[in-house]
């Protein structure tokens, strides 16, 4: 049998993008939900995947958005909740922020959809003490909220310097995308220790050694100079997760589906000058290879897996939040 790996979307929207970069007109909260999440439901049942989607609690909570989210449990999907607010700058949150941020993700999601989520993942990969105890309490089997590589920094610049940000607002997203440091963090699932019990994490697999990210943004962004680097570099990724025997978790965003002619008020975010069809041959190519070297199979599946093995890694809440 093929090894597993997983499969996830953070189904962030335009708002959400707009928010995080400082633009006006978030708050009536722009949408393409109704454009996007049919396209992506429509690849991968042609390819006869079922993924993890983790959906933000503010979209779940507006009407105008809720046939589409209702969809993807409909088509087999797993859903996960990514937050009720999408701030990158959760974990700043005190604990009775974070119960009332996840409970109303929980809520708005589950009258959406029908699901009651069971994984989490942080905006902009935020991670703290204070949330992996809460979601731990709440009763979630796992979380997939760490990115272990050592480009977080670079990538925050890069998004600042597009971006008209106040004093104020800088220092909010200044742990954006993670710190230096998250390059150590472990490729390969483990456990926390909570005193609620373990909590399984599934880290978005970066290349192995290198640590360098793989995920399709960054696919994409590399084939806007050549696409045959971004394929060679897909290709190296997976060979060596091979090599080191780390079950790949790879990641998909809203925006690999969506070109330049969709969504023009997100033309500063990498990658968006490419058409819808550039970039749907390359994603293609990806998931395709992806599909005939493993097996892939949702977050939720992935962390039963990982934890049914048994002797998972333990690591203790030691993470310091950023003030």
């Amino acid at each position: 049998m093929k090894a597993i790996a997983s499969l996830s979307l953070d189904l962030d929207n335009q708002w959400s993008y707009m928010k995080t970069h400082g633009d006006a007109g978030w708050e009536a909260f722009p949408s393409y939900l109704d454009v996007v999440v049919p396209r992506v439901l429509e690849f991968l049942k042609a390819r006869e995947l079922k993924i993890t989607v983790f959906v933000v609690g503010q979209d779940a909570a507006l009407e105008k958005n809720r046939e589409a989210l209702a969809s993807i449990p409909a088509a087999g999907h797993e859903v996960g909740n990514h937050s009720f607010h999408h701030e990158p700058w959760l974990h700043l949150y005190s604990e009775p922020e974070l119960e009332s941020e996840l409970a109303r993700a929980e809520e708005a999601i589950e009258r959406a959809t029908g699901v009651r989520t069971v994984g989490f993942r942080g905006p902009g990969f935020s991670l703290s003490d204070t949330t992996l105890n809460v979601i731990g309490r709440r009763g979630y089997l796992y979380d997939a909220s760490t990115l272990p590589t050592f480009l977080g920094p670079l990538a925050r610049a890069y998004y600042f310097l597009t971006a008209e940000l106040d004093p104020i607002e800088l220092e909010r997203r200044r742990a954006l995308f993670g710190k230096m440091s998250d390059g150590l963090r472990p490729l390969k699932p483990y456990v926390w220790r909570l005193s609620s019990g373990d909590l399984v994490e599934i880290p978005v697999t970066t290349m192995p050694f290198f640590r360098i990210p793989f995920h399709a943004s960054y696919l994409l962004y590399l084939s806007v100079w050549s696409p045959a680097l971004a394929r060679q570099y897909f290709r190296a990724s997976i060979l060596l997760c091979r090599m080191a025997g780390v079950a790949p978790s790879l990641l998909l965003h809203p925006l690999d589906f969506l070109g330049r002619e969709d969504v023009r008020e997100l033309a500063f975010f990498p990658a968006m000058g490419l058409p819808r069809e550039k970039k749907l041959e390359l994603l293609s190519d990806i998931i395709e290879a992806y599909a005939a070297e493993y097996r892939v199979v949702t977050m939720r599946e992935h962390a039963t897996a990982a934890a049914c093995v048994g002797n998972l890694p333990a690591h203790e809440c030691k993470l310091v939040s950023v003030r």
